[in-house]
């Protein structure tokens, strides 16, 4: 849905998923000030708005998700995920609850898929799930700082900053996005999301047993990394660019480190999301193999780029091992087994 915003003197349409709202309004560094210092808001109300209402809403959706949910106070905003069974991120929403509905908001072009499957999980539940797009809409400070208005409101915010202060101030900021630092592969742990999105003692839900054996009993494959990208090269690399070392060191092509599985010789990871900070200069966030040197430069594409730690190396397994998830996780081994007599 075009958003009236970008019909301002000056706004830019951003690339898709975001075409339908303004990247920037002409002055990219004026607009990332003003929103880094509260001075503006961000059109993205080409976020699909969701809500989930009636009295088992909270309950149903902790049990579906990675957050828990069914305690979650009024007016606080959260985070959770929706997994594969294998425990790789399907959903990434953004929510709170007003005490008698849940309020979602989540990536574009995501709602349709999302809402359908919980149609599917409602079964006998006393719920009722919305897509409420058309008339309400999400708008932004620093992220993190997210607001609901009536869609008819658009038109009145201001002043207002582009998408792209918004995604400089993200990528500074270590947060990852659905479809830009995820794969089809991809896993909480190596985005950091552990902390924020995922609730290590609450009960069963879909994926819980990939999420706990990691956290306990492994490592996950690759890592987000912040990178700082060399200003001296006139370009940004997009989404999807080969992250390589930055050493002559012979290396067979890796084809886990790719995004769409075909990876160039020598890669060991891909670009997120890139942006042109109003005081870092070009920044990017990438995913790489777990195991780089955390202490080596990398090659975006052909740009040279110094690497800042966000998912540590030894990130998933504790040195103290939380008897609880392994029980949990040992009990769902031991069902599914009963489950399947050819596993026993």
């Amino acid at each position: 849905m075009r958003s009236p915003l970008l019909d301002l003197p000056g706004a830019v349409p951003a690339a898709s998923p975001d075409d339908a709202v303004a990247a920037h309004y002409g002055d990219l560094y004026a607009e990332q000030r003003a929103l880094a210092a509260g001075r503006a808001v961000v059109d993205r109300s080409n976020r699909p708005v969701i809500t989930v209402s009636g009295p088992d809403r909270l309950s149903w959706l902790n049990s579906l998700s990675s957050q828990k949910l069914d305690d979650l106070a009024p007016g606080v905003w959260t985070q959770t995920l929706f997994l594969d069974p294998q425990g790789r991120l399907e959903h990434h929403l953004h929510l709170r609850d007003d005490g008698d509905t849940t309020w979602i908001h989540v990536e574009p072009g995501r709602s349709e898929e999302l809402v359908a499957w919980l149609e599917k999980m409602k079964f006998m539940l006393r719920v009722e799930i919305t897509d409420v797009s058309a008339e309400w809409a999400v708008v932004s400070g620093v992220p993190g700082d997210d607001r609901l208005i009536p869609r008819a409101e658009l038109a009145a915010q201001g002043p207002v900053a582009g998408l792209w202060a918004y995604e400089a101030l993200r990528i500074e900021a270590h947060l990852p996005r659905l479809g830009f630092e995820t794969d089809h592969k991809t896993i909480p742990h190596e985005l950091g999301l552990i902390e924020t999105a995922v609730h290590l003692k609450k009960g069963c839900y879909r994926g819980q047993e990939t999420v706990a054996r990691v956290h306990n009993l492994g490592h996950p494959p690759r890592r987000l990394v912040f990178l700082h990208l060399d200003g001296s090269v006139d370009e940004l690399p997009p989404h999807g660019t080969p992250v390589t070392l930055g050493v002559s060191t012979p290396l067979e092509a890796d084809p886990e480190a790719a995004v769409d599985g075909s990876a160039t010789p020598g890669q060991i990871g891909f670009i997120g999301s890139s942006a042109r900070h109003h005081e870092l200069g070009p920044i990017a966030l990438a995913v790489v193999k777990r195991t780089v040197p955390i202490d080596i430069d990398l090659v975006a594409g052909h740009v040279a780029a110094k690497q800042e730690v966000v998912v540590p190396q030894d990130a998933g397994r504790n040195v103290q091992v939380d008897p609880e998830l392994r029980r949990q996780a040992a009990k769902m081994a031991r069902e599914r087994s009963a489950k399947r007599p050819d596993l026993m």
